[in-house]
């Protein structure tokens, strides 16, 4: 685990530079360096950083000292990043692949061409829908302006089908809102609660909770005497520091959660004034918890009885809290469920903020239009079931996106508006889609392949080009993402109003030729003939009502820096000040109290929806797949993103073990290090057996998105990894909203490795 550093915190002066940035300084070879302050953009938390640049070249990355809320934390991730910037095995060069499947560099621009020739042929002969892009993780993080050319250059086209990482993540939270309805103010206390309630969810690291430094938050919530309940199957570094670790069996999440409520509601510890004004719902969900006593959730979950009783009374008498969910639980196909529970056991504990309260983090850079900041309730509204209809698993739009898992049959299935084309955006889909095999068969049919990267991932590996992107501290960037987070879920987000803008801090490597991903999207639709029309904020993600799109100049690229304030109208702190705080600074006035409720407004929260009851009650009667003795559980390694790249610290293996309790390995007859075989009712994985005594007995836990291409990985698990997603079959069993595949919770069964694979 990598510690925040130990600095003293010290008062910073609203929009005042703390120490500026250190100028060129030359030592006695003649060799110039300097630090640069900027964010670093290798995952949601955005620490500010300090980078230290020789020569101009990235040479060390370390945190900033001076900055009030992440006090100089960055975790191994941002601390070896640099690597990225220097390594043989970055791509410089745009790649296009020649008949013989080998490939060969071709100038960007021309590259550029030939693709918006080959693309603008699909659309003529066979129509917009022809053309689908993929988004991943880093086309949102590396810079705002990403979400929003995606969005234009989709618009331009006249393609509906963006597929993106968030219907593969946790697509449960945004459709959980679908059906319970949002609080139009934020959620109470995240950053100072008197309990939290954390399930399958590991800040450490993850990082999916208060920005800043981990530790800094469980050291406060102690400090105070709050109270951590965690539930997850592993002893995490989380659930090591909880008050009360409920370790369950893997899927029965939702069994737990019911079982909390039930015990509230039973003693009467709900917040009856709020669920009396604000909430419809309480008696349908009362009686279909009523079958989850603690004593059938405890058989069902194995854990005591005592411990489902003392977290809900726990929970049900803090004053305030808030509950969260992560990757696991979100993963295991009952994701909606587990998110629409813990809102019902906020709405029932009334943990919202409520009118004449201050919002510490009033969000700066996200429009002042859209501020959370209203003591009402919003009432339900569609979660799935509208917009583009998909062909398969009758899946359509969702409130968290087109359901990726549908992607490799919309390029496989033949007929009207079927896809020939992908360009593929900061994400690898190849690695990272579940039903590997099927997806990598879909990726090889294609007329077009497109995508853009920094090394020869997977997906690379697969295209007809590959275009070299730049790295972020070689582009102006802000935290706007940051920003972005409360209003995509409870728990996470800021403690105060900060804002930090960067420039690029410095030049790609001579001699490269590589591309924003924003403006490789926007020179293409110029040389395809289409107009772009780029919306404030965040384009789908976040968008303002009757706003107006910025008709962009396609003969010329555009200044980043005038992009950027246009993606910024409107929000709460003028982009032109934020640029002028090198370091970031805090923003807290014009301060934000929560606003009363409309006169006459009538939206209630619902606790009873007849979709979600439905199917919590019928998890008292699924079926346990028989002859899988063990279940696949995700995790996250603590020195990559998602998955592995030439950045990881050298002193870390390449590969994603395979995690088992020491008992279970001495059962199977297996020492830590040998290579295992992983079977599903999909296929088989080999993978690198290793001993951790924090998981429960009867689980293997593994990160996804490892390993190479199917066939060409399982000569050297142990230099490529292993890739959980190729267990798993799209059209198993999956969330029916999202179309989310149980990722999670896989029942398999291990062994030796054959003798002649080991």
């Amino acid at each position: 685990m990598a510690r925040a550093s130990r600095v003293r915190r010290q008062p910073v002066p609203v929009g005042v530079q703390c120490v500026p940035a250190a100028g060129p300084r030359t030592d006695g070879h003649g060799m110039t360096s300097r630090t640069s302050p900027s964010i670093c953009r290798v995952c949601m938390n955005f620490c500010p950083v300090d980078v230290e640049i020789v020569d101009g070249v990235v040479q060390r990355v370390s945190g900033d000292r001076t900055n009030p809320i992440y006090r100089g934390y960055t975790c191994v991730k941002g601390r070896t990043q640099a690597a990225r910037y220097t390594d043989p095995s970055r791509l410089l060069h745009t790649l296009v692949r020649r008949p013989d499947g080998t490939y060969a560099p071709i100038p960007t621009d021309e590259a550029i061409g030939a693709i918006a020739e080959k693309l603008t042929g699909i659309v003529d002969r066979f129509g917009p829908r022809s053309v689908a892009l993929f988004g991943g993780t880093y086309m949102a993080m590396d810079s705002p302006l990403n979400l929003s050319m995606v969005d234009a250059f989709m618009t331009a086209v006249g393609s509906p089908l963006t597929f993106t990482t968030s219907t593969i993540d946790q697509p449960g939270k945004p459709l959980a809102k679908g059906f319970h309805g949002a609080w139009m103010a934020p959620s109470q206390a995240f950053d100072d609660p008197d309990v939290a309630l954390l399930v399958g969810n590991n800040p450490f690291v993850s990082h999916q909770g208060r920005n800043g430094a981990p530790a800094d938050f469980f050291r406060g919530l102690a400090a105070r005497g709050g109270r951590l309940i965690v539930i997850d199957p592993r002893r995490t570094e989380t659930a090591k520091r909880a008050t009360l670790h409920l370790q369950p069996r893997p899927g029965e999440d939702a069994a737990l959660l019911a079982g909390m409520i039930r015990v509230i509601l039973a003693e009467a510890l709900h917040d009856t004034e709020f669920v009396a004004e604000n909430v419809t719902g309480v008696d349908a969900l009362r009686a279909v918890v009523a079958p989850f006593t603690p004593d059938v959730v405890a058989a069902r979950a194995d854990v005591p009885a005592e411990d489902v009783v003392a977290a809900a009374r726990m929970f049900g008498t803090a004053a305030k809290g808030y509950a969260a969910a992560g990757t696991g639980p979100n993963m295991t196909a009952k994701g909606t469920l587990v998110e629409y529970l813990l809102l019902c056991l906020d709405t029932l504990c009334g943990h919202w903020m409520r009118a004449g309260d201050r919002v510490r983090n009033a969000l700066s850079l996200v429009p002042a239009a859209i501020q959370p900041d209203k003591a009402q309730a919003l009432p339900p509204f569609p979660a799935y079931g509208y917009g583009e209809q998909l062909r398969v698993r009758g899946l359509t739009m969702t409130a968290a996106g087109l359901p990726t898992a549908a992607m490799a049959d919309e390029i496989l299935l033949p007929g009207e508006g079927q896809v020939r084309a992908v360009v593929s955006v900061g994400g690898n889909p190849a690695a990272c889609v579940p039903d590997q095999l099927k997806m990598v068969e879909a990726l090889r049919s294609l007329d077009l392949l497109v995508q853009v990267d920094i090394q020869m991932s997977p997906t690379a590996a697969l295209a007809d080009y590959v275009i070299a992107s730049t790295l972020p501290f070689e582009m102006p960037g802000t935290n706007l993402m940051v920003d972005f987070l409360p209003l995509y879920a409870n728990g996470v987000g800021l403690p105060e109003s900060w804002a930090h803008y960067t420039p690029a801090v410095v030049d790609p490597p001579d001699g490269s030729d590589v591309i924003e991903q924003w403006r490789f999207l926007h020179r293409l639709a110029g040389r395809m003939g289409l107009q772009l029309g780029l919306y404030p904020a965040l384009g789908e993600v976040i968008h303002i009502e009757g706003s107006e799109p910025l008709q962009l100049d396609m003969t010329q690229d555009p200044d980043t820096d005038d992009l950027l304030e246009h993606i910024h109208t409107g929000s709460r702190i003028p982009f032109t000040e934020i640029k002028q705080h090198p370091r970031g600074a805090l923003f807290p006035d014009p301060p934000v109290h929560v606003r009363p409720r409309d006169p006459g407004w009538e939206g209630r929260l619902d606790v009873g929806n007849a979709i979600m009851l439905t199917d919590l009650g019928d998890e008292l009667t699924a079926p346990e797949p028989e002859g899988y003795p063990f279940r696949l559980i995700s995790r996250r390694l603590m020195h990559v993103m998602n998955a592995p790249t030439f950045a990881a610290p050298q002193t870390r293996p390449r590969h994603n073990p395979a995690y088992l309790h020491p008992a279970d390995l001495a059962g199977l007859g297996v020492e830590a290090g040998d290579v295992v075989e992983i079977r599903s009712d999909r296929t088989a994985i080999l993978a690198v057996a290793e001993a951790d005594d924090t998981v429960r007995p009867g689980t293997v836990s593994i990160s996804h998105a490892f390993g190479g291409l199917p066939g060409e990985d399982d000569a050297d698990v142990r230099r490529a990894g292993s890739n959980p997603g190729r267990l798993v079959a799209d059209d198993g069993v999956h969330d029916r909203f999202s179309g989310q595949p149980r990722m999670s919770n896989v029942p398999v069964r291990i062994g030796p490795a054959p003798v002649d694979r080991r």
